[in-house]
């Protein structure tokens, strides 16, 4: 393939890398397709994984995080550690790889990808796999759901057809679904823990009234967490006033959730500082995140707003389709 420049048409094969590398930059993932198939030589450079890196940051950096890239790599060394004989049976008996492990509540969020057979290729190492796999819906991959006042780990894959995600929801198992999941509701975990694993907090000796957090709440000990945005407020010995306040220093948080309305239950949660998991009529608390960017909490702001009236948060399977749809 020739580029016209003043001089008469001059090969990209003849260009310099760098003047090369910015040029493939600039073309969109199909083009970059359409580039590799005209010789070995530009196969190899539109494969790089330099060039597909910044096109999963720029359409998937939002929702897929470290725990997705981590997953992917499993599926990556599940084909590289196993007869290809093997294999090959395995994906003619499932067509897949990444199994849901164990049993409920302690379930291993396991990605799941489906129709592996590609990984064969020489494709298998490279992000553009990775890239197509999510575009073409083949790749269940570990991300969170913004549903009513909460935050629920899922199961997620892209449907090209309505540009929103599918999300298989933990409750007994994966298989409960939820359609039409819009762009916003979804976000990378932010950290790498287990849904049923209380998360282990590092800010708890400096969190003070007025700074903004996520705590991990669930209903029963058998379940699994789910995170919930909180205020830390001031407790009731405190006068409120700036300059008298111990707050920071007492041994008790006292959480203030203002997306119920005063008089609930659920408003104001009294917990020991200490981190450990709290029971109250309201649930069971876990490990606390503090939110340290404006981006975040206008997040959660938008998703969860503030009530004037209760709230109560409904249980039953059908809420979840109601809610992402």
């Amino acid at each position: 393939m020739n580029v016209i420049g003043p001089r008469g048409s001059i090969s990209l094969l003849n260009l310099p890398e760098p003047i090369l590398e910015r040029i493939l930059k600039l073309l969109s993932p199909q083009e970059l397709v359409g580039m590799s198939e005209v010789c070995t030589c530009l196969r190899d450079n539109c494969r790089s994984d330099s060039l597909w890196e910044v096109h999963i940051k720029q359409k998937w950096g939002g929702v897929i995080g470290d725990v997705a890239f981590k997953e992917w790599q499993w599926h990556i060394t599940a084909v590289k550690e196993k007869e290809l004989n093997q294999l090959n049976k395995e994906i003619n008996q499932k067509g897949s790889l990444g199994p849901f492990n164990g049993t409920w509540p302690m379930l291993y969020l396991r990605s799941y990808l489906e129709d592996c057979s590609h990984l064969n290729s020489s494709l298998s190492n490279s992000l553009m796999a990775l890239y197509f796999s999510l575009e073409n819906g083949k790749f269940w991959f570990p991300a969170q759901v913004f549903m009513g006042v909460f935050v629920r780990d899922a199961l997620l894959r892209y449907d090209s057809k309505t540009d929103n995600f599918q999300a298989r929801l933990q409750s007994g198992g994966w298989h409960i679904m939820a359609n039409n999941v819009q762009w916003d509701k979804v976000r990378a975990p932010p950290v790498d823990t287990l849904p049923y694993v209380r998360y282990v907090s590092d800010c708890l000796s400096e969190l003070k009234p007025g700074d903004h957090i996520e705590i991990q709440r669930r209903y029963r000990r058998e379940t699994s967490y789910d995170w919930c945005y909180a205020v830390i407020g001031h407790i009731e010995s405190c006068n409120e006033n700036e300059n008298l306040c111990n707050c920071r220093h007492s041994d008790t948080l006292m959480l203030e959730f203002k997306q119920y309305s005063e008089g609930s239950r659920m408003r104001r949660v009294k917990l020991q500082r200490n981190g450990e998991e709290y029971e109250e009529p309201s649930g069971c608390y876990g490990g606390i995140r503090k939110l340290r960017s404006e981006e975040e909490i206008q997040r959660w702001e938008k998703h969860v707003p503030l009530r004037r009236t209760t709230v109560s948060i409904p249980l039953q399977v059908g809420y979840y389709n109601n809610v992402l749809d």
